[in-house]
């Protein structure tokens, strides 16, 4: 699978998430810091790489800040892109399950190396539920996104 990733910088487990995806048989689409030619700050980074998964260019996406938190507001204003910050390996089952998400914020401040191993085995194990509420909120967080 494509994955577009990005950073704001090399610290944490910046360096370790390419790896771990390669590791994992995917493809990464390097954004922000991992692109010397590329603006590295949260806001573009994040942006570059949601409007990848937006547009078609990879599947899914990683974005991570030292908080997360400015990854995935950034992200999460492109349209079609439903961005989650996850800590733990529950959140990212969850935010795939129920969210039907996209793109997994990380902090790099905060996750650890085993953490980003458990947080990346439920986000892939993970799929969005066929259930009909949860279709249904994926639907309507689609129709706010398009102002209906």
């Amino acid at each position: 699978m494509r994955i577009a990733l990005a950073a704001d910088e090399l610290t944490g487990v910046a360096a370790a998430i390419p790896e771990e995806l390669r590791r994992r048989g995917h493809q990464p689409v390097p954004h922000g810091v991992y692109v010397e030619a590329e603006r590295a700050d949260w806001a573009w980074a994040s942006e570059a790489a949601a409007r990848d998964v937006a547009d078609g260019r990879a599947e899914q996406a990683i974005v991570a800040c030292w908080t997360g938190t400015g990854a995935s507001i950034a992200a999460n204003k492109v349209a079609g892109v439903r961005a989650a910050l996850c800590a733990d390996a529950a959140t990212a089952s969850g935010a795939r399950r129920w969210n039907d998400a996209n793109v997994l914020a990380l902090s790099l401040r905060t996750t650890s190396a085993a953490e980003l191993e458990e947080i990346l085995d439920a986000w892939f194990a993970g799929a969005p539920s066929d259930e009909a509420s949860d279709v249904e909120n994926i639907g309507h967080v689609e129709a706010i996104e398009q102002g209906r």
